[in-house]
Parts: structure tokens; sequence; C-alpha cells
């Protein structure tokens, strides 16, 4: 599987009783794919994984899967409890999906010897090949990856960790194991702030939440980054990025909120965020706007 472009992460709307609108999610994914996205990430963190049903998490990838058409490859998030994360592979398959990205086991923290029977458990649930995220509770060793990496349905590696010391010790394994179509991703939240450190480890490939709210910007930010123009990359950071980042750090989850309330200042009604997420406060989205537009300029829009 090979992905050229920005990872794009769609969130889930939702409709004002609560359901989930597939119209305004398949008109969200839709509107996106000319600006190039490498491939659509349904159900994943920015789409609010934690809050949705099996039976939701079935409808969002048969829409996203609707959606791209096979223009990209479609990705779709497993994981939580055990049985959850089974049955969300199994859903994922029949809808059609390229892949899984595998989210943290919920709640409890095991051995570096459970977390790599949760991946191969998940791995062995459907006929799709997985991503792990290293992230939260799921902390993974050098040792583990390459024991993972030797598993032909494990293609990739996703660090949303930050221990940049533990990440070189995991890039140099998998590379040790040979595996030339290993994929690494930058997975930290707003992950283009640290995607310039995390190309120099050898992870090209980055998340990207902003692509979903404002893909002219999240592009221009792409563009830069793949062409070396350090200068432009720097202006987008500093004048976009940097400042997003302090305002989504204000408030718990609003590597989320932001990103509805994006969509929404848009004209997007994708709906709120579900529980335990909030939404931003009016003076909060003033700030969210104020970001946007200088983005929007800064893109040359």
């Amino acid at each position: 599987m090979k992905f050229d472009g920005v990872l794009f992460f769609p969130v889930t709307p939702f409709t004002p009783e609560g359901t989930v609108d597939v119209d305004i999610l398949k008109e969200h994914i839709t509107s996106r794919l000319p600006h190039g996205p490498g491939g659509v990430f349904p159900a994943c963190g920015t789409g609010e994984f934690h809050a949705l049903s099996i039976d939701e998490v079935r409808t969002v990838v048969t829409a996203a899967v609707e959606a791209v058409a096979g223009q990209v490859p479609v990705v779709a998030g497993a994981g939580g409890p055990l049985g959850h994360a089974l049955a969300a592979a199994r859903v994922a398959q029949e809808a059609g999906a390229d892949a899984l990205l595998v989210l943290p086991p919920y709640l409890v923290t095991g051995p570096t010897e459970g977390l790599v029977a949760y991946i191969e458990a998940v791995a062995a649930s459907s006929s799709l090949p997985v991503i792990v995220y290293h992230r939260g509770n799921a902390k993974y060793t050098a040792a583990a990856m390459t024991r993972l990496a030797a598993n032909p349905k494990v293609i990739g590696f996703k660090d949303g960790l930050g221990d940049v010391g533990l990440a070189q010790e995991i890039v140099s394994a998998i590379n040790a194991t040979g595996r030339e179509d290993f994929l690494l991703f930058n997975g930290l939240l707003t992950a283009e702030l640290t995607q310039g450190a995390y190309r120099g480890l050898g992870i090209p490939l980055y998340s990207s939440a902003a692509f979903a709210m404002a893909p002219e910007i999240a592009k221009a930010y792409y563009d830069a980054y793949i062409s070396g123009d350090e200068d432009r990359r720097h202006a987008l950071l500093e004048g976009f990025y940097a400042p997003l980042v302090r305002l989504r750090d204000q408030t718990p989850g609003f590597g989320v909120s932001l990103i509805k309330a994006g969509l929404r200042l848009g004209g997007l009604p994708v709906g709120p965020v579900r529980a335990p997420l909030v939404d931003p406060t009016e003076d909060q989205l003033v700030q969210l706007k104020s970001i946007l537009a200088k983005g929007y300029e800064l893109a040359g829009r």
C-alpha cells in the first residue's frame, strides 16, 4: 500500500437527533478529494471512534468507501475493548476498507507481550492489513515492532507518543527487518508542527486533522514540505499551525472539537462533538475564525 499525499482523517458528522449524518459525511469526503489526499481514514481519532457503536462504525466506513470510490486507500479505525476492536475490523472488511488503523486497547495497561497479542488478534480477525498506533497505553518497544513486522499483515507504525528517542529506535529496528513496504507515520496531534523533526527520524508520513477542516491550508503546507520550500513551510507553521495548537491546548479534546467547529464555520453542518468532548466557546470560535483567515491568506486563497 502506498500513500501519495496528505493523509485525510474525516470527522463524523451528526444530525440534530444525534445519528450519523451519512449525506454530510459523503459531502465532507468528496469535497476534499480534489485536494489530493493520499488516503482517507474514517472512524479514527478525528472521526470520534471512541464515541461510535459498531453499527455506526459500519455506517461511517461504508459511506467513506462509497464516497472515495477507489480513488485512494481507505483505512478504518479499530481499537478499544478487544471485542469491539475485532468487530470493528470485521465490519470494516465487509464495508470494503483497504486496511485498519489499530487504536490503543481500552484503559488497561498491559505488558509488551499483551500489546503484541492484541495487534495479532485484530490482524487475524479480518483479511485487512493493519497499522499499529503507538499512543497512550499502547506503548511498543523496538523489539515488539520487530516481532510485529515479521507478520506480513502488519504494514505500518504510527507514532502518537512523541518520544523521539524511542521512535528512532523503532524506525531503526523496522528498517533492520528489511521490510521495504512498511509505512511510518507521525500521528501526534496537529502533526504538521512536528513533522520537520519526524522527517529527520525517517518517518515521512503524517496525519492531518487540519486537512479535514481546511484542505487548502493543509495542502499548501504539504506541498512546501515535499518540495523543500522551508520558508513557506515555516511561514505556515508560525502563522497558522502554532496559533492553532495554542488554541487547541486550551481545552482537552480540542484536537477534534476545533476541526468540527472549523467545518461549521465554513458552512458544513457536521454537528457537535459527542461527550466527553466539548465544543468551543464563542470566544474560542472568534479565535479560530481569525486563525483560519490567516491560514487561508498564507495559503494564497
